[in-house]
């Protein structure tokens, strides 16, 4: 540097001379010429890293073993480039602090190293490159060859050691500065316990962009988001949770743009820092920070925790033919997992093009660092861990003791916020449901395939529905954990909606452009009997029927229920079950609500609330038997039945085309207390599943187990007014009387079921009795 602070012509290390730029220590690194800044240069500080406004400047820093000199790029609106190099070099990190400059300043860094391939370096100063940490990004990339480091055509496809040398500029994202001050206010996290959750799975576009009442300006925003409308919706409908698919800043996907498509779903990040700037209604220079903390306080006002789906795994910068955006550029070694005898290539676990080198300190402390962030600073709740398996992947084999793992366990932020793993990768051994550490809940897989094959009628043990809805102790018992280690789901964003599973037996994706060949092929699904739309009456019926066995069964199974956006509106995607790239009406929930929609909305806020208000279906500890016979053991608290009323036995368990049982649910043997260390006791249940076609008549169990019941819920009952046929939930009273208003309700809502006393359940339905607890 000069003493009046500008950048000095330093030569980046002893060389000689070349057409294009240096050769050094036996590699090439490309040199363009710079437009020297005038700009005064402070020494600043290595950390934080990114770029930090602290009132009277900016403070940037930046990681990079392999650097040999970084300059940082101030980009102004014109697109004019001033170009600084950072003064300082502290462990590998690059820093300088510039007086004067203020947020909405947008900027790059330039990374002067080696580029060589073939030992696994890719440092090219031609290519503007994003801030790992930089917590706002603004612009698009275009598809351009200077946003990749090899010749369109060459046929070594970004292997060879000569690298592309025209300038990104114009044509990539850039970093911004953001103002990191918000007034929030008196706001708190609600803090819901685990047991008390209800999870719902969104989008942030497709929620809000078909909304009538979000003003057309906020639809597919963090402002439409908030809107009183939304936020009132899901209210209503008992939400305790809004887990958001990805809004880390993440970039389109040049091959689904040549076919007119767009990555919707965004699992695709680049900026592990930056809320995602397309979300954003009110600008992208910064805004779009300030936009989401709005939206999560407002979500806290009304008492709805936000969770984050984060994509740690990979990034948006793909295999070796990928653009050089970021982490490429700037050490690519140090960021990702190279393959061990050809580090020109990338080992690959996510199916994605390239995984994140988690043995690497500087990537886990990226990731830490982020996940701080997010909590400290944007006020989120807890996350979810996409493709969590490769977290753990430190060397080949999937290891819960990994280092990921044991900064979580001890950091005092991130271990006191909901942490979700979706428990699989496409590496080896990827398949992880039940084998994460304590403090972790799971995507519980096997619940999904378990319930949707009941309810489609195949051949399965009892013993594994009984497990599934009792909270899966088989799975993760064994590390200590309880029933809210299970996250269960009967569907998601990848796969069918929930009205698909009943009106579709094949995967549609034709709209996907890979001829129906994408997305996953067996489905578990059953589509009642016709294939999609139909007039048919019976049919139509009969799928409203197995949504509301589905929505029952999801919300009285113990652990902690998960449902995906518009599937109490039967939303569909009408057959397509991987609509990643459907960033439409096809993919969008629509609002528009017909007399079927609103009933099964109805339904869903009812079923929920049934849940809501009485903790014998949301216990903290598992049932004391074993897994495969539901728990139940000589305590009493749960119970499981034959049709006849008779006790399970070994061989009705493991009966494989048995399809109907009754499990007793005891409310006055909760063994737990409160907040304030009481005794908590509930009304008892008993609920009906018949997994058959026909009728099945069922039978009372002795007085024992209750002397007096009532019907709450029959899913044979097309009328919300009829399938919940009981009183308000949690009375201790009997029901108010509902005339039947369905030929297929089978008993009448004010009548007395006493012991011994025989109901009929009919085909593939869910019924459910109350018995209200003797007044103390």
């Amino acid at each position: 540097m000069l003493a009046d602070g500008r950048a000095s012509d330093v030569p980046v290390a002893p060389s000689r001379r070349t057409g294009f730029g240096v050769v050094a220590s036996g590699h090439r690194t490309c040199s363009l010429p710079p437009r020297k800044g005038t700009m005064q240069t402070w020494p600043g500080r290595p950390y934080p890293l990114g770029a930090t406004y602290d009132g009277t400047g900016v403070n940037f820093a930046l990681f990079s073993e392999v650097a040999e000199k970084v300059e940082l790029c101030l980009i102004d609106d014109d697109g004019t480039e001033t170009r600084v190099e950072l003064p300082e070099t502290d462990g590998f990190v690059h820093h300088g602090f510039l007086p004067g400059l203020q947020p909405g300043q947008r900027y790059g860094f330039r990374v002067h190293g080696p580029y060589d391939p073939a030992n696994g370096h890719r440092c090219n100063p031609a290519k503007l490159l994003l801030d790992p940490y930089a917590k706002a990004i603004d612009g698009v990339m275009d598809g351009d060859q200077s946003l990749f480091s090899y010749e369109f055509g060459d046929e070594e496809g970004g292997l060879g050691q000569e690298p592309e040398t025209s300038d990104s500029l114009g044509h990539t994202l850039t970093s911004v500065v953001i103002n990191p001050f918000f007034d929030w206010g008196t706001d708190r996290p609600p803090m819901h316990e685990y047991h008390e959750s209800v999870v719902y799975e969104a989008h942030v576009k497709g929620l809000t962009m078909l909304h009538p009442e979000v003003p057309e300006e906020l639809r597919g925003t963090y402002a439409g988001l908030a809107h009183p409308a939304v936020v009132q919706h899901l209210v209503d409908l008992g939400i305790t949770a809004i887990e958001l698919m990805p809004v880390h800043e993440f970039v389109q996907d040049f091959s689904l743009q040549d076919q007119g498509l767009r990555n919707y779903w965004g699992y695709n990040t680049i900026g592990f820092l930056a809320p995602h700037h397309e979300y954003a209604a009110y600008g992208s220079r910064g805004q779009q920070v300030t936009e989401f903390k709005s939206m999560v306080k407002t979500m806290h006002e009304a008492g709805i925790e936000v969770i984050l789906d984060v994509v740690y795994n990979h990034t948006a910068e793909g295999n070796h033919m990928g653009p050089t955006l970021c982490f490429r550029g700037i050490d690519n070694a140090a960021y990702y997992r190279l393959v061990e005898d050809e580090p020109a290539h990338y080992y690959d676990t996510t199916g994605t093009g390239n995984s994140l080198l988690m043995r690497s300190p500087h990537v886990l402390q990226l990731i830490m660092d982020s996940l701080r962030y997010w909590v400290t600073e944007m006020h989120v709740d807890g996350f979810r861990f996409d493709l969590a398996a490769t977290l753990a992947r430190q060397f080949h084999e999937v290891d819960k003791l990994s280092a990921f793992f044991d900064l979580v366990q001890q950091d005092p932020v991130i271990s006191q916020v909901k942490l979700i793993a979706e428990p699989w990768d496409v590496g080896d051994g990827g398949y992880q449901v039940g084998n994460f550490p304590p403090l972790w809940t799971e995507w519980n897989g096997k619940y999904r395939d378990t319930v949707r094959d009941f309810w489609r009628g195949e051949p399965a043990t009892l013993g594994e529905f009984a497990s599934r809805f009792t909270g899966s102790s088989d799975l993760y018992e064994h590390s200590g954990r309880k029933p809210i280690a299970s996250i269960n789901f009967v569907v998601a964003h990848d796969g069918f909606t929930l009205h698909d599973l009943v009106s579709y037996n094949e995967k549609h994706n034709e709209a996907n452009g890979e001829d129906n060949n994408d997305g996953e092929s067996h489905n578990r699904s059953w589509n009642c009997g016709v294939e999609g739309d139909t007039d048919d009456e019976g049919v139509r019926r009969l799928r409203g029927q197995q949504m509301r066995n589905f929505w029952t069964t999801l919300l009285l199974s113990q652990g902690v229920p998960m449902i995906a956006h518009g599937d109490e509106l039967a939303r569909t995607q009408h057959g397509n079950n991987n609509a990643y790239c459907q960033d439409s009406e096809l993919a969008w929930v629509h609002w528009e609500l017909d007399e079927e929609h609103r009933d099964l909305l109805a339904f869903a806020q009812r079923i929920v609330r049934l849940r809501t208000e009485h903790p014998v279906f949301r216990r903290r500890r598992f049932f004391a038997g074993s897994a495969d016979h539901g728990g139940e053991s000589e305590l009493g608290d749960v119970a499981w039945f034959e049709p006849g009323g008779q006790h399970m036995d070994a061989e009705a368990w493991a009966n494989g085309f048995a399809k109907s049982l009754m499990v007793f649910l005891n409310g006055d043997a909760i063994p737990e207390v409160d907040r304030r260390g009481q005794s908590i006791h509930d009304d008892s249940f008993l609920v009906v599943f018949n997994g058959h076609d026909e009728p099945i008549t069922f039978t009372v169990p002795e007085a024992t187990y209750g002397e007096q019941w009532f019907v709450e819920i029959d899913t044979a009952a097309s009328d919300p007014a009829t399938a919940l046929t009981g009183g308000a939930a949690g009375t201790t009273g009997a029901p108010v009387p509902v005339a039947p208003a369905d030929a297929s309700v089978s008993v009448p809502a004010a009548k007395v079921l006493e012991p011994g006393a025989q109901l009929e359940a009919q085909g593939r339905s869910t019924m459910v009795l109350r018995c209200p607890r003797a007044e103390a």
